[in-house]
């Protein structure tokens, strides 16, 4: 069980990681072009953009983060490599929403508008990748770096949370 949670999870990553490399490089080239100046054009690179963001790239996330998420809870692996690893799927997160939200703003604000640079999204989404990479083969010692941290960050503070904050 735990093996197909595994091969689930590194298949899901790997088509979810390829998605945030190919989506920058579609909408920056792609998205660019002299065509899409022409309503056959434009509705082509939205009709691609959205169908690969919402048909492969986005399930593949969802896939990769529950399989993920099972795997932790299975395992029981609560150590501080994994926490820094969650920080950076967290990370890969963000530059998917973000390429979601240019992809969606495109639709809306046809005419005038010109998207952001979406090739930005590629160095921060390979860091993210790389980070990931490094943090699961590697499994560092992070203990001296939580142990660099202050004490009022490594240790509970036995409050309450303030009122506004209590959900009943």
């Amino acid at each position: 069980m735990i093996a197909a949670l595994k091969a689930v999870h590194i298949a899901s990553l790997a088509v979810w990681c390829a998605g945030l490399v190919a989506l920058p490089l579609l909408m920056q080239i792609y998205g660019r072009r002299e065509l899409l100046q022409t309503q056959a054009g434009y509705a082509e690179f939205r009709l691609l953009s959205h169908r690969a963001y919402t048909r492969l790239v986005t399930p593949a996330a969802i896939i990769a983060v529950a399989a993920g998420t099972v795997l932790l809870l299975a395992l029981d692996v609560l150590n501080a490599w994994m926490m820094a690893k969650l920080v950076a799927v967290s990370g890969m997160v963000l530059v998917h929403a973000w390429l979601g939200n240019l992809i969606g703003r495109s639709r809306e604000e046809r005419g005038d508008y010109r998207l952001p640079l979406p090739i930005l999204a590629l160095p921060l989404a390979l860091a993210f990748m790389a980070s990931v990479l490094w943090l699961v083969l590697a499994k560092p010692d992070l203990s001296p770096l939580i142990d660099s941290l202050p004490e009022v960050m490594r240790s509970p503070q036995e409050r309450d949370l303030p009122p506004g904050l209590v959900p009943i």
